[in-house]
């Protein structure tokens, strides 16, 4: 089915016009987005991002290969300056699927290409503190968290207007702490 990376459960490939139901099954769901800078998504607005991923190197559909439904997504992006050589991942699943070791599974894949195949020196993720699930996923990774920022994102507004703030995590991992 095109899968770029595969192991024995998953194949992570680009996005096809096809995965809309997959995607809307769990980007419509506020527990799951939460966290993203946007909300639940309708089936129209997720017709138009499948679109948008589909003609996208930066998400990989997760797929299982057991049924080929698309359980969640990588995001997997060079960041500027390129000299630096940095890559930032991110990631997001269907909550029917989560605590299964999906996610960290493909994440260590997608890592694990970055290094060996596209040249990534390091690979950073961040999350809002309060996402306990993202920043374990990360440290069992073996990312390391090299920053806690204050107040340094907001995705929302309070209901007075004001910009709704809240901390941040950043980890990391270079290539040669990957590879022991």
């Amino acid at each position: 089915m095109g899968f770029i990376i595969q192991s024995e459960k998953l194949g992570l490939r680009r996005f096809l016009e096809s995965d809309c139901g997959d995607l809307f099954e769990y980007l419509s769901v506020p527990e799951v987005v939460r966290f993203e800078p946007y909300g639940p998504l309708t089936y129209n607005q997720c017709v138009n991002e499948v679109r948008g991923r589909a003609g996208s190197s930066n998400y990989w559909a997760v797929e299982l290969k057991d049924g080929g439904k698309v359980i969640g997504n990588i995001f997997f992006k060079q960041r500027e300056p390129l000299r630096h050589m940095t890559w930032e991942l991110g990631y997001i699943f269907n909550r029917d699927y989560w605590g299964r070791g999906f996610a960290t599974e493909s994440a260590y894949m997608v890592m694990s290409y970055g290094f060996k195949h596209m040249g990534a020196h390091r690979i950073i993720a961040t999350c809002n503190q309060l996402n306990e699930r993202s920043w374990r996923l990360m440290e069992r990774l073996g990312m390391r968290r090299e920053l806690t920022a204050k107040q340094d994102s907001f995705f929302r507004h309070t209901i007075d207007g004001r910009p709704d703030w809240f901390d941040s995590y950043q980890y990391a991992i270079l290539a040669e702490e990957f590879r022991r």
